[in-house]
């Protein structure tokens, strides 16, 4: 086996390892199982680091953490990029790793370890804290390692346009509820309902029946258009649950019948 084969083996059993799904494998399980461990300690390292008294007394043990997990993230970022071209929508050796780069993947474990890099530039401290909330990035990375993200991801797309036909009616009603309301209570209640913009919170809170209670009619025609759009809210919300539902039951179905056909 010349040098050149070797090379392109090695390229594609590291692409293998990184992608899961595509071969298991003890050592892919193993590598699954580590990166998947990581990006939750992670996740639960970012979350402790907020409570005081705990980061005062273990401060140190994140921040090593935190530098391990970084270089083992940037390590894996650069496989990735190196070994992209093993797939086929990536072949070409620059445009296909330009490719790669914007995509959603890519994008996530950049944004997963640009925060550790970016105090080492001159950067306005108040955007680095911030910019450190992108840390919360490598929780995504967890969608390549889990085989349930695909399935999810293929109810979204079989139902997005029922979906998105639900947002578009569930704006309209807001639109249409807001401005209603409005003309209902402004005059009894200015500061609250001052213009249609500010009482679409009003809404918002009553169609999800969260019900704050920090805006709520006085009048009785506002009190009579609440009823009904909270009513209208619950058969509103209920909707896109349904369609997921059905998107579920429908991808459930088309495994078992690969799976039947493959037995």
């Amino acid at each position: 086996m010349n040098a050149a084969n070797k090379y392109s083996r090695l390229k594609n059993k590291t692409w293998q390892l990184l992608n899961p799904s595509i071969n298991k494998s003890v050592w892919d399980t193993a590598v699954n199982a580590l990166i998947v461990s990581l990006i939750a300690l992670n996740v639960f390292s970012v979350i402790f680091e907020t409570v005081d008294y705990i980061n005062i007394s273990y401060g140190i043990y994140f921040r090593i953490f935190e530098k391990i997990s970084v270089y083992i993230f940037t390590v894996e970022y650069f496989l990735r990029l190196w070994t992209c071209t093993s797939e086929e929508k990536y072949m070409r050796p620059i445009s296909g790793r330009l490719k790669y780069i914007i995509s959603f993947g890519a994008l996530v474990d950049m944004f997963a370890i640009a925060p550790f890099y970016l105090p080492f530039t001159n950067t306005d401290l108040r955007i680095i804290r911030i910019l450190r909330l992108f840390r919360f990035m490598r929780i995504f990375k967890l969608g390549r390692y889990l085989n349930a993200t695909k399935l999810i991801t293929n109810v979204f797309k079989s139902k997005m346009e029922e979906l998105i036909l639900c947002m578009v009616i569930t704006l309209s009603l807001i639109i249409i509820a807001s401005s209603f309301m409005y003309f209902a209570e402004n005059q009894a209640q200015p500061e609250k309902y001052s213009s249609i913009p500010a009482t679409m919170w009003w809404c918002i809170i009553t169609l999800t029946t969260v019900g704050y209670g920090d805006v709520f009619p006085i009048t009785i025609i506002g009190k009579v258009l609440t009823a009904f759009i909270a009513i209208l809210g619950i058969g509103m919300f209920a909707l896109p649950a349904g369609i997921l539902a059905s998107g579920f039951s429908d991808e459930f179905q088309k495994r078992k019948k690969v799976q039947n056909t493959d037995g």
